[in-house]
């Protein structure tokens, strides 16, 4: 394990509970998240200087917990902890019914300019650096009209923002409707940026975001936020209203035949 591992190495009063005590609290703090592959055990047992018997240990504790899954053959992860944020039913009945959306949005909307308020006062110089590291592969995605990277991107860059608030509920919760986001449950990111000069507009307030608080500058990246997803929703409504035009266009050309 190299000198960059964010696992500290453990004193020798404690070991087996000191080392669940450290993962869990990696877990709450959002370091850890679910799905996360921890380290193989060799390289965990050396980082955390315990022998591999009393991580072991350890980590069957987590697994009894609930906290961990061991997946034979392949390691041990962090467990879906936090589940669903609607049941399959509940999502379908979202996808037929769009008027939805805009409570979906309006959720986002003041969760997403509280964390990015909170973020431009509590970033860390660390926190700054992985927002401009986003910014750089966002730049790159537009310039080379790559859609895929321009999504991953996206969300990279929300689930940051919403790290760098250093809120655990929000960094828990948000993770729950960013997952319904990256399954295109309540709109399509692709469309968004397909019409007429919105994927530079959304490059625009990307980086708008991330140089607020990278500034440190609460009421501008709150703003920018805000900005930003009344954006999305109102490049929805033009787009839901223009299909509905089309369609009742559509439906007059071919009872006028």
């Amino acid at each position: 394990m190299t000198e960059t591992s964010p696992f500290d190495p453990i004193g020798h009063d404690s070991l087996a509970d000191a080392v669940v005590s450290q993962i869990e609290s990696m877990i709450v703090d959002g370091i850890l998240k679910e799905g996360r592959k921890l380290p193989a055990e060799r390289e965990l047992a050396e980082a955390m200087k315990v022998s591999r018997p009393k991580l072991r240990e350890a980590l069957k504790m987590l697994e009894a917990s609930g906290l961990v899954t061991v997946r034979h053959g392949e390691g041990t992860f962090i467990a879906d902890l936090t589940g669903r944020a609607m049941s399959p039913a509940l999502l379908a009945l979202y996808t037929r019914h769009a008027n939805a959306f805009y409570d979906y949005i309006e959720y986002r909307r003041e969760q997403e300019a509280f964390a990015s308020r909170l973020a431009a006062q509590r970033a860390t110089p660390s926190d700054k650096e992985r927002l401009r590291d986003i910014q750089k592969v966002i730049q790159e995605a537009w310039e080379n009209n790559d859609p895929v990277a321009s999504r991953e991107a996206d969300f990279a860059l929300h689930v940051a923002v919403v790290d760098a608030s250093q809120n655990t509920t929000l960094i828990h919760m948000m993770a729950s409707i960013y997952d319904l986001t990256r399954q295109g449950v309540f709109y399509n990111r692709e469309f968004l940026r397909s019409t007429e000069q919105s994927g530079e507009r959304l490059l625009e307030q990307h980086i708008e975001i991330i140089d607020a608080i990278v500034a440190g500058d609460a009421d501008r990246a709150e703003r920018a936020a805000r900005d930003h997803i009344d954006f999305v929703e109102r490049s929805f409504r033009e787009g839901r209203d223009q299909k509905r035009r089309e369609e009742r266009a559509a439906k007059r050309r071919q009872l006028a035949k």
